[in-house]
């Protein structure tokens, strides 16, 4: 009976007790290839803590870690046609957006928001390259010009997050036409007299790369993101030659005077609060000075939130 109690009945509530471990408890670094605890790796706003390697991150997870207490208010950008050219290769169209948003459970490949830096009110929007790599169609081109119209209008800078393989085939001529209308948008701002900055992060190619990415008054980039129209292996064939090393990568480009920065994914708040403040002709921010906005602030715009915070305080 005692072996009974004391062995078997153990045995028997442990194997049905026994919890199932969960599997995403480890991420594996794509470069050096070291395994990463996950919860060490989303504090580091996934950038691996040992080669220093920049991973995906979702747009909602980078607003998070980018506005004043994680607090942002999503702007509404109109929805276009959903397929215009009825567009089918190995799948339809409206298949591949269905796959896309269930996976990413975004409606799309960017967003849109406002919020404060370092108390410094913007307008922010970031492509989502999960959601059919960051493509950039009709939609990408209303959510730039629903930003741009929401900056003028608030009278605040806007800053881009951009990451996309280029224009989104399956709408043709339509995605194309995104690359004069963003433009437009981006004049909007500097008509305004509004700073536009631009963070690239890894990819920004094709038609992105060609329009809104490199029109801003300040670009920044992540570590060793491609940045480029046609990729090194398209070049490589064209032109029969070997490329330098690092071509089209971000230190290669700031090298050569295409960026301003190459600033690292935990440093980049940082450097948003202090190059939106200078050129804003705001005084440094004060680190540590208030607390964060409660979320009840957040959904209330102020009655002057188009004054700059220094003549604001002064009134």
């Amino acid at each position: 009976m005692n072996w009974i109690n004391n062995y078997v009945k153990p045995r028997i509530n442990s194997i049905f007790s026994r919890r199932e471990t969960p599997e995403n408890l480890w991420t594996k670094c794509d470069d050096c290839g070291t395994m990463l605890f996950h919860r060490e790796v989303s504090e580091n706003l996934n950038v691996c803590t040992n080669c220093g390697h920049h991973m995906h991150i979702t747009p909602r997870d980078r607003f998070s870690a980018l506005f004043d207490g994680g607090v942002f208010n999503e702007v509404k950008v109109p929805a276009p046609i959903t397929d215009p050219l009825q567009f089918k290769d190995q799948k339809k169209y409206p298949d591949r957006l269905r796959a896309a948003q269930k996976s990413t459970e975004e409606n799309e490949a960017m967003l849109v928001a406002t919020g404060e830096i370092g108390r410094t009110p913007i307008v922010a929007c970031a492509q989502d390259f999960s959601f059919m790599a960051g493509s950039m169609g009709m939609y990408v081109g209303n959510a730039i010009i629903a930003a741009a119209e929401e900056a003028v209008k608030l009278k605040r800078p806007l800053i881009l997050f951009s990451a996309a393989g280029g224009a989104r085939m399956q709408e043709g001529i339509l995605s194309l036409m995104q690359m004069p209308r963003t433009t437009v948008a981006v004049q909007m701002l500097k008509e305004a007299n509004l700073p536009y900055i631009v963070v690239l992060t890894h990819p920004t190619t094709g038609g992105v790369t060609a329009s809104y990415a490199m029109l801003g008054d300040v670009h920044i980039s992540e570590p060793n993101a491609l940045i480029c129209f046609a990729g090194p292996r398209v070049i490589e064939q064209t032109i029969r030659e070997r490329l330098p090393e690092g071509f089209q990568r971000a230190e290669y480009l700031l090298d050569h005077g295409m960026l301003d920065r190459v600033t690292a994914r935990p440093q980049m708040r940082d450097e948003l609060i202090t190059i939106t403040r200078m050129l804003l002709g705001l005084s440094p921010a004060v680190r540590g000075d208030l607390p964060p906005p409660s979320e009840e602030a957040a959904q209330e715009e102020p009655e002057d939130a188009d004054i700059p915070l220094d003549d604001a305080e002064e009134k």
